[in-house]
């Protein structure tokens, strides 16, 4: 599929069929997050894939939605940050490295014909712990996967316009 017409495509789901994703698929979506670019090519970032019900069950306190917890697979994207790249000002490359990882395999699972849905608001500790994570690891983002139950709405999008600006902030062309 054409990129654009891919990344047009792509919306977050919040309700799958119980239909399970096939491991060829989820094998095709880590292949995407293996070439992710990372700052340095350091390549800090651990994927993690839930398909078991009590795995998925054990993430319930971290976010409480049966949509979430009843998807037929969550992905997890954890950051290592002492191996992570810093900036010279101290910022850590290690979020943007693994919103990148999200961001492949989001693209590569509706290339597949499978809807995700970031998810980045949940608790971190009990996040954590149901990961079983090291102190230096983090949770970064999860994604629930699978097929959709409905069909995709029409997304509404600034023109680009709004959201672009030439040679300085609010330059325009």
């Amino acid at each position: 599929m054409e990129m654009l017409e891919l990344m047009k495509r792509r919306y977050s789901v919040r309700d799958f069929k119980t239909k399970p994703v096939e491991e060829e698929k989820i094998l095709k979506i880590l292949e995407a997050a293996k070439w992710a670019p990372s700052a340095c090519n350091i390549q800090p970032c651990t994927v993690i894939v839930l398909r078991d019900a009590a795995s998925k069950e054990k993430l319930r306190p971290a976010y409480n939605r049966d949509w979430f917890i009843n998807a037929p697979v969550i992905i997890a994207v954890c950051v290592d940050r002492k191996s992570a790249w810093t900036r010279s000002d101290g910022l850590g490359y290690g979020m943007v490295d693994a919103a990148i990882i999200m961001d492949h395999m989001i693209l590569a699972a509706t290339d597949l014909g499978l809807g995700t849905c970031w998810i980045g608001a949940f608790k971190v500790i009990e996040a954590r712990n149901a990961l079983q994570l090291p102190e230096h690891v983090d949770p970064v983002a999860f994604c629930p996967l699978g097929y959709g139950a409905k069909e995709a709405p029409v997304k509404k999008r600034k023109d680009v316009d709004a959201i672009t600006s030439w040679e300085y902030f609010g330059g325009t062309k």
